[in-house]
């Protein structure tokens, strides 16, 4: 909105005696510093530059988003200084040219101050008709990083979410031939039974046992991977995390005595308890478990620990194991990413997705040769639904 007022004033500012004169700039500084308090109100960054690309102004949002500070304005470039940004800008444009493009938009990632993405909008200042000093361009930096992570993640879950139809798919359609198998099988057994044993009944009759137990086998297996990866809405009910771990801890006792794995839990404070489903996570510790004690050779130890703050219960698994290395981190939740030689590369996958399905997180802190730290992050039952701050 133009200040008429202060247009005519400055229209006759020529005229003006002392007295009037200072209560003119009184009225400007109080007017550059409500404006200046517009500015830092606003959340995007807000810069003004020089045809030379020298930083003119600079609200507070902007210093924070690229690092500048109080005395680079008036002194520094901006594609000196933030190289990344500097990059995305059409030179063309900075040049002052007058056949530049009227505007810019970029989406820039910044690794300094800290890791940002950021939509870059650049438009020119009208230059004064005679002044070579005068033009440039505003840039209007918004913070877009949580944006793009959203999309990444609706994007992972999109892909997860086709790798499991179709594995359900394939699952369901080995099952087919392996129940006209188990048939047929019960068929054949029946008529052995009626076969001398003089003729090789028996070990036609071990042979068929052993035919029957693979198929089970093959069954159970496709069974639990059908449970396992097809998406099923959490059935939520009040859980004890720690008495939930002991229970797993227990069906698992055997197996990790046999591996001479030392396992201690530790409770550092009372846990609330958190609404959940049952089995999902029961699943999730069962695969963390697996996955440590495979990682570990014998005398291994398995550290369990349980404490929580105002919003949310955690439990960190720690073993002493091999370790994930740096580069491979990235890739645990992958499907079929595994180094096991018998794995499928599912089980972190779909811990994950239960983690995310109960509104939870999973981290995990790893060095090669160090051992493994999976944090599992619950949110506690106050937190599920709240406003944002």
């Amino acid at each position: 909105m133009k200040n008429t007022g202060l247009e005519k004033i400055l229209g006759r500012i020529e005229d003006l005696d002392s007295v009037n004169l200072g209560i003119l700039v009184q009225r400007l500084a109080r007017d550059r510093k409500l404006q200046e308090t517009v500015f830092n109100t606003i959340e995007d960054g807000i810069l003004v530059i020089d045809l030379d690309g020298v930083v003119q102004y600079a609200n507070e949002a902007a210093l924070s988003l690229i690092g500048l500070k109080g005395n680079d304005i008036g002194v520094t470039r901006l594609w000196k200084m933030v190289p990344d940004l500097a990059k995305s800008i059409n030179k063309e444009a900075l040049s002052g040219k007058k056949n530049s493009a009227p505007l810019l938009t970029r989406e820039v990632e910044l690794s300094y101050p800290e890791h940002r993405v950021v939509r870059l909008y650049m438009v020119p200042i009208d230059a004064q008709v005679g002044q070579d000093d005068s033009g440039g361009y505003v840039i209007v930096l918004t913070d877009v990083t949580q944006e793009r992570l959203s999309m990444e993640e609706r994007l992972e879950s999109e892909r997860i979410s086709s790798i499991m139809q179709l594995a359900a798919g394939v699952a369901h359609e080995l099952g087919n031939p392996l129940n006209s198998l188990t048939i047929h099988l019960q068929l054949i057994e029946r008529k052995l039974k009626k076969i001398s044993s003089e003729l090789g009944g028996d070990k036609l009759g071990d042979s068929l046992q052993v035919c029957q137990g693979e198929v089970k086998r093959l069954d159970g297996i496709i069974s639990h991977f059908l449970e396992a990866v097809r998406p099923q809405k959490p059935e939520l009910n009040e859980l004890n995390l720690v008495e939930l771990v002991e229970e797993v801890l227990r069906v698992q006792e055997a197996e990790l005595s046999d591996r001479k794995i030392e396992v201690n839990v530790e409770v550092n404070q009372e846990l609330p308890l958190i609404l959940g489903d049952r089995g999902q996570i029961k699943q999730v510790f069962f695969n963390l478990l697996k996955n440590a004690m495979e990682a570990m050779q014998p005398g291994g130890s398995l550290r369990v620990l349980a404490r929580c703050d105002d919003d949310y219960a955690y439990l960190q698994f720690i073993d002493t194991g091999s370790g994930i290395s740096e580069e491979d981190l990235p890739k645990v939740f992958r499907a079929y990413y595994t180094t096991k030689k018998d794995g499928h590369g599912l089980g972190m996958m779909i811990v994950e997705r239960i983690m995310r399905d109960h509104g939870g997180h999973i981290n995990i802190d790893s060095c090669k040769q160090a051992g493994t730290g999976i944090t599992l992050q619950f949110p506690q039952q106050h937190r599920r639904a709240r406003l944002l701050e």
